[in-house]
């Protein structure tokens, strides 16, 4: 058993998907159109670390009460977790690229830790090696 995909909603699917393979580095897996339940065109969206993991859904918000929802998934709280292997290098990448960082690095118990918004706003720990 593995825990194959997350969904995260967005404002629109292009640009996230140019934050998530340009700026993270991520691989475009799946792009291909589809239906929502009530028929209306849409696009099924997946990205994925390289090498594998657990992907990203990225579902455009349908509607005011979705488009609420975009930026603001896990209710402020940090929801998803990049774990890298070299932190420095990455972090140093990602500040070049313009992405946002909300706390500077610092080291923890665990590692190194930065907290970032992706390009809805929600927020994420870069984490890697002490």
């Amino acid at each position: 058993m593995r825990l194959d995909l997350v969904t995260l909603v967005v404002t629109e699917y292009d640009p996230a998907i140019a934050f998530f393979t340009e700026v993270l580095g991520f691989e475009l897996a799946e792009d291909k159109p589809s239906l929502t339940n009530d028929g209306r065109p849409k696009r099924w969206v997946v990205v994925r670390p390289p090498g594998g993991g657990t992907g990203l859904l990225l579902a455009r918000a349908d509607g005011e009460h979705q488009a609420g929802a975009v930026g603001d998934q896990t209710h402020g709280r940090v929801g998803f977790f990049l774990q890298v292997d070299d932190f420095e290098a990455v972090h140093r990448r990602m500040v070049d690229a313009g992405v946002e960082f909300v706390r500077p690095p610092r080291t923890e118990p665990y590692g190194r830790v930065a907290v970032f918004r992706d390009i809805a706003g929600n927020s994420w720990d870069l984490l890697g090696p002490a």
